[in-house]
């Protein structure tokens, strides 16, 4: 254990990461030497964000818990935080089965911490959006709002987050100033519901604003829309992305599944028909679009017919990027309250083994397409010489990534390359032009 030391471990998403930046500056802002997610975590105090979002995610978490209460035990560790999601949902539960944890806050008082902390070295106080980055410095998420009011059958989240709560414009775009003056040229832009940016401080859609304006700042090079909802989705957004260069052609959206009793079941406020026209509609008007979507399998009810529905529209669709999960019952959420889950856990691993295949196979057709192709690229690292990138339909971790080779460009560049071989779905070689 090192005294002054506080190494902070973030699980799960983006979202969660940025609310671990945040602590990571005001923990610096008092003088105390920091570390983000170390392999091996020695510090005074170890700080842990939690996910509770999915079954697996929340295991995860625990499991961390309980290998640092070990190195407690051991002496490596002193003191051990937890926060975030998890704690946010189970804080009691949890409290009573790790007697070992120290410190407990939930996803919003953990400013608490900071300020009972002793103040090694004063320094100024950081806004409130003020971070540390733990992202390159070239690229960063950029959080607008909080929570969900959309209250979908399967999801946690409302439970954790609470009611959808929208930035103010103008801090927003003081964020991003301050970020493209210490070198951010990528702005990855999340929240739990996209769609809803801006109905509760402004009384109407104003995500397209938003975004517009962001692109007008010089040095933002790159903006790309992360979670969007399909139920009353703000189509004016892709006025906008239409029209500016620096607001990539891809858009996360989750859209669940396709079935009509499926939908009306999980509460998604949407039906096929709609469904369909909708991504008519954002691919007529943002030429090159790429969609990422995210869809579930095994939700109660889900008949063999209503999955053959899925994979057919999956097949029409060819999404550019798809993610896909088994449904897991969550505590206190509307499905767990009226639906039994009643398909075999089998049944659902095959239908997600089904239909991630079929994903595959559109995914490398549509890779191959690639070659040939010459595309602006960002340099994310350097490995062995060979450069790694994105482009702009490429959002990080999770997207594809190409291998340029002869070049001198640093992380953060960009470059002009033509896509030379698809290794895979997801990996492509490239050379400099």
């Amino acid at each position: 254990m090192i005294k002054g030391k506080i190494d902070v471990i973030s699980m799960g998403c983006s979202k969660n990461l940025i609310d671990s930046e945040r602590l990571l500056k005001r923990l610096e802002s008092k003088g105390y030497d920091v570390s983000h997610d170390s392999e091996e975590p020695v510090g005074e105090y170890v700080v842990v964000n939690t996910c509770g979002f999915i079954a697996d995610a929340k295991e995860e978490s625990i499991n961390l818990l309980l290998e640092l209460a070990d190195r407690k035990a051991n002496g490596s560790i002193g003191k051990i935080v937890v926060m975030g999601c998890l704690s946010q949902r189970y804080m009691d539960d949890l409290k009573s089965e790790m007697p070992e944890i120290d410190i407990w806050y939930g996803k919003f008082d953990w400013k608490d911490f900071i300020e009972k902390l002793p103040t090694r070295e004063s320094n100024e106080i950081p806004k409130d959006w003020e971070r540390s980055l733990t992202t390159p410095p070239h690229s960063a998420f950029l959080k607008i709002s909080e929570g969900c009011n959309r209250f979908c059958a399967f999801c946690a989240i409302p439970l954790i987050t609470g009611r959808h709560t929208s930035r103010p414009i103008e801090e927003i775009l003081e964020e991003t100033q301050e970020l493209v003056g210490k070198g951010v040229k990528e702005f990855n832009i999340i929240a739990q519901d996209l769609s809803s940016y801006g109905l509760d401080l402004y009384g109407k859609h104003s995500l397209a604003e938003l975004i517009d304006r962001m692109a007008d700042i010089e040095g933002v090079e790159w903006i790309r829309l992360h979670y969007a909802y399909p139920a009353d989705f703000p189509a004016d957004i892709l006025d906008v992305m239409a029209k500016r260069d620096n607001v990539c052609s891809y858009l996360d959206i989750a859209l669940q599944h396709i079935s009509d009793p499926v939908l009306s079941n999980m509460r998604r406020h949407i039906n096929k028909k709609e469904t369909i026209q909708l991504l008519k509609n954002m691919r007529e008007k943002v030429p090159g679009l790429k969609i990422r979507t995210t869809l579930m399998v095994g939700f109660p009810g889900e008949t063999e017919e209503g999955f053959e529905e899925l994979l057919e529209f999956v097949r029409e669709q060819r999404f550019d990027r798809m993610g896909a999960f088994a449904y897991s019952e969550e505590d206190d959420t509307y499905a767990a309250k009226n639906f039994p889950d009643s398909i075999p856990e089998d049944v659902k691993q095959e239908r997600l083994d089904r239909l991630m295949s079929l994903q595959e196979e559109i995914a490398l057709d549509e890779a191959e397409k690639m070659v040939g192709q010459e595309i602006r690229l960002l340099v994310d690292e350097i490995e062995d010489g060979v450069r790694i990138c994105r482009s702009q339909w490429d959002s990080p971790d999770v997207d594809c990534s190409f291998y340029v080779a002869d070049t001198e460009a640093l992380p953060g560049d960009f470059i002009m390359a033509k896509v030379s071989e698809a290794k895979s779905p997801f990996d492509f070689d490239a050379v400099e032009i």
